[in-house]
């Protein structure tokens, strides 16, 4: 999986490097300020790496902090505020800008404007994302309880023999194999959510990067301050409490310290190190060029796609059927209000973003 990471990592940086002006679509002048611009630029370089770190580490500092662990009911309302976030950005942040992308005048208006692209590929998106993560799910599950297998087995063939009496080896045996057959259940049960929740954090990470970057390239190549600024404060909002979400999904994988820096930093790198793209390549950059729009239009539906389905599926859905949320009618209210309320006011944000 880390190797998909940074294959898609690369083909998306990549990508921008030949969106340039190829299309008669006028570029709109009004309100360039290059020399404003940038000073923005690197403000919103060092506030969306802070507030995404920040974001991020919250839900890891569990660990020393006891409020914030998984098992406390807090979690749960950080994470459906956290999920809410991350449901808008897919809905009214990242699909709208991919059907604006791939419905532009610029582009030829056959095929671009006889078949809905956008919506299409974010449900093939979405129903990709359901077969990587069912069978990723499987595979795994399959793997670990093989091992499992084979574990019991050596364990039951050295109490075999171990054993001289007979009749004792009956009753020995039959009462380790029922101790093991219920301890090795138990343990497959805790072994298949780890598992689980381990391909969900690197899914969800794969979603959240490629529109990442897409979004930072964007506002590093853009010259207008006006458009700047209202950017720096939704986007370092939108990285904070999406940050939350991936590092909620974090701790439920039990990840290791190795891995777990590694994308914490991916993460938190993602959207300054697209802004700092953006900002060498302003000078031949095209928003309005075909392949500008084909590229980012594709992307963002396949983004949103991903996006929209991790959100409901993997973290609304999981967690609102939790027997420990499904038993407290307090908890389940706090939720609901908590997943409306981040949903709304990341929807809200789209007015300025």
């Amino acid at each position: 999986m880390r190797g998909v990471w940074c294959f898609v990592f690369l083909i998306v940086l990549l990508l921008p490097l030949v969106a340039r002006g190829d299309c008669d679509c006028s570029v709109d002048e009004e309100g360039r300020d290059k020399k404003k611009a940038l000073p923005l630029k690197i403000a919103a370089i060092f506030s969306i790496l802070v507030c995404g770190g920040i974001g991020v580490c919250i839900p890891i500092l569990g660990k020393w902090i006891p409020a914030l662990r998984p098992d406390k009911d807090i979690f749960f309302v950080i994470k459906a505020f956290a999920a809410g976030v991350i449901l808008a950005t897919g809905f009214i942040h990242i699909l709208p800008d991919a059907f604006e992308n791939l419905t532009s005048p610029c582009l030829q208006s056959s095929p671009w404007q006889d078949f809905p692209f956008a919506g299409f590929g974010a449900m093939v998106a979405a129903v990709g994302t359901l077969m990587i993560d069912t069978l990723a799910t499987g595979y795994f599950n399959r793997l670990h309880r093989n091992k499992m297998r084979t574990t019991l087995s050596d364990e039951t063939n050295g109490d075999v023999e171990k054993t001289s009496d007979g009749l004792d080896h009956v009753h020995t045996h039959a009462t380790h194999g029922h101790a093991h057959g219920s301890t090795m259940m138990d343990s497959e049960d805790a072994s298949a959510q780890l598992i689980r929740n381990r391909v969900i954090s690197q899914v969800l990470e794969l979603g959240i990067i490629v529109h990442s970057v897409i979004i930072g390239i964007s506002l590093g190549a853009s010259e207008v301050p006006s458009t700047i600024r209202p950017l720096v404060a939704a986007l370092s909002f939108h990285q904070f409490f999406e940050g939350m979400g991936l590092g909620g999904c974090i701790v439920q994988a039990k990840f290791k310290a190795r891995s777990i820096v590694p994308m914490g930093l991916f993460f938190s790198l993602t959207t300054p190190v697209g802004i700092a793209i953006g900002i060498g390549i302003a000078s031949v950059y095209d928003e309005n060029s075909p392949t500008a729009l084909i590229v980012e239009g594709c992307l963002n539906s396949v983004a949103s796609g991903i996006l929209i389905y991790m959100a409901l599926v993997d973290l609304l859905a999981a967690d609102f059927m939790n027997p420990r949320v499904q038993s407290k009618a307090r908890l389940q209210f706090m939720i609901n209000v908590s997943l409306l309320v981040g949903a709304g006011l990341m929807s809200l944000l789209a007015k300025w973003a």
